[in-house]
């Protein structure tokens, strides 16, 4: 099968992701799949290490649908595991590397993995007793001797539409996370267009992926390119200076950033003198992301920028051609072909044009639902009840202008999105209240150049004499790393409506009365 006839492959509305990367990598054996900061591997390489580590799990027992668990950073043989698990006919469930260590063996019992592969840093870190009952692969040390001998092919494995692809789970929550469930129909509707749309186009796909492959984000720049049969380098830690040396390197043409990462560039002193010429497009998704910034990035950066709105879990997708609407940079864009909107007041009734309400949305890349969570998934869903199509809930409050594109104009629940991860105040205002010394406890989002947003808490102390220095520490001890307090002030009464409801936008203003943190 040649170039041509796997293109023709990714237009159909429904293919296997694994088939179709053995196509390329016996079209193109000796072109670069793969690059770290270790080494690289060719398409080759890559084919035959996926097999290796796919036969292997069978032989080991994985059974249809069940997950394989990841763990660490973003690496050649994290993604080959992941690829791997779903060659298998299992489930990828990467997770989250900055979540706290009871978080992750929720994650791993939640996912119903047998296996963890995980690097030495993140074991040394986690204790050698982590994740007992789990066989523990170490990715950077064990997994080459581990896997089938060379020339091992895995059992054919044909997945159906509904078949589970990945488990995505939820950043920010102190309880159980929520693990988003994806099925192979979705994530190929998802990506096979967007790679057949690069074939088409004539691009030359060289993608740097610089946020982490347990993030859902990073699919765009890791699952789409290799559909399309590119390059993919990925990045264990983001650092400005070196992904500007590496998208020099690779020449890079495609790159998917959140927000912080664009910050960060612009602030880098080697920008400016960077040889970008070959970037074509750059996607930008999961935090707010400011109109001066969008402006500063097309300024200073070559090629396209598209900003995508949606979730982890589906439903709504805008797309805002950033280079193309100058004048709509305070938006994130139109419903992209196939996403579906309504606006909807707080009794779930459609509002008029123009009016802010709850947004949800419909598309055919909505999540299969929340593993073991049957309550919570049809918590997230709106039913219409005229038509009963089922819709996502998005989270955010937004209107529709009279061109079609869509305003955020804030966040249900008032969550918190800092370096591109999601954090819920409930969560963080829980764990304040645990404390002996707070009588009541309220966090909110304040802006953070470093992280974008970075949350700030206020409590009532039970008397003047307890510490909020000691009580900052001890909270943030038991918080995965996004999650944890930036500052923490004391304040004698919480700010209140005349119904009772805490007032977070005065303790917004009372937070910047007091200094922000850098």
């Amino acid at each position: 099968m040649n170039a041509s006839d796997i293109a023709t492959r990714l237009a159909e509305p429904y293919g296997d992701f694994s088939t179709t990367l053995a196509a390329w990598a016996t079209a193109q054996p000796d072109a670069i799949a793969l690059r770290d900061e270790l080494g690289a591997l060719t398409w080759d390489e890559m084919a035959d290490r996926i097999e290796r580590i796919a036969a292997r799990l069978v032989e080991e027992g994985l059974e249809r649908g069940q997950a394989v668990a990841i763990l660490g950073a973003s690496s050649i043989p994290y993604a080959l595991v992941f690829l791997a698990a779903v060659r298998a006919g299992g489930v990828a469930a990467p997770l989250t590397t900055s979540a706290s260590a009871d978080q992750l063996e929720e994650m791993a019992r939640d996912s119903g993995a047998d296996y963890i592969f995980i690097d030495r840093a993140k074991l040394t870190e986690l204790g050698e007793g982590s994740f007992k009952g789990l066989t523990r692969i170490l990715l950077d040390e064990e997994l080459d001797a581990w896997m089938a001998p060379a020339g091992t092919r895995a059992p054919d494995f044909t997945p159906e539409r509904s078949d589970p692809f990945n488990i995505i789970y939820s950043s920010g929550t102190t309880g159980t996370p929520k693990g988003i469930v994806h099925s192979h129909g979705m994530r190929w509707t998802q990506f096979a267009s967007t790679a057949s749309s690069y074939r088409a186009s004539g691009l030359e796909v060289r993608a740097l992926a610089s946020t982490p492959l347990y993030s859902n984000t990073t699919m765009v720049a890791f699952l789409a390119p290799l559909l399309a049969g590119g390059l993919v380098r990925v990045m264990g830690k983001f650092d400005a200076a070196r992904w500007l040396q590496h998208a020099e390197k690779d020449r890079t043409t495609l790159t998917m950033l959140v927000p912080v990462q664009y910050q960060r560039l612009m602030d880098a002193l080697g920008l400016d003198g960077a040889d970008l010429s070959a970037l074509r497009l750059k996607y930008c998704t999961s935090a707010p992301f400011s109109p001066a910034l969008k402006r500063e990035v097309l300024d200073r950066m070559p090629g396209a920028l598209i900003e995508i709105y949606s979730m982890t879990e589906g439903g709504l997708v805008c797309l805002l051609p950033a280079h193309e609407f100058s004048d709509k940079l305070h938006t994130v864009g139109r419903p992209a072909p196939g996403s579906e909107i309504k606006v909807l007041d707080d009794e779930d009734r459609e509002v008029a044009a123009g009016t802010p309400g709850n947004l949800v949305g419909r598309s055919a890349t909505m999540m299969s639902g929340y593993r073991n969570q049957p309550g919570k998934t049809q918590d997230g869903y709106w039913t219409d009840p005229e038509t009963g199509e089922v819709w996502q809930r998005m989270g955010d409050i937004g209107r529709v202008d009279a061109d079609g594109f869509v305003e955020l104009v804030g966040r249900a629940k008032d969550m918190i999105i800092s370096g591109g991860f999601n954090i819920y105040p409930v969560d963080l205002e829980t764990e304040l209240e645990k404390e002996a010394g707070v009588a009541e406890a309220a966090v909110i989002g304040v802006p953070s150049r470093k992280w974008g947003e970075t949350p700030v808490g206020f409590v009532r102390l039970v008397d003047d004499g307890a510490s909020t220095d000691a009580i900052l520490a001890a909270v943030n001890s038991r918080l995965g790393k996004t999650q944890r307090l930036a500052q923490l002030h004391a304040i004698e009464e919480m700010p209140r409506s005349h119904i009772g409801k805490i007032l977070k936008t005065d303790l917004r203003e009372e937070a910047e009365r007091r200094g922000l943190p850098d």
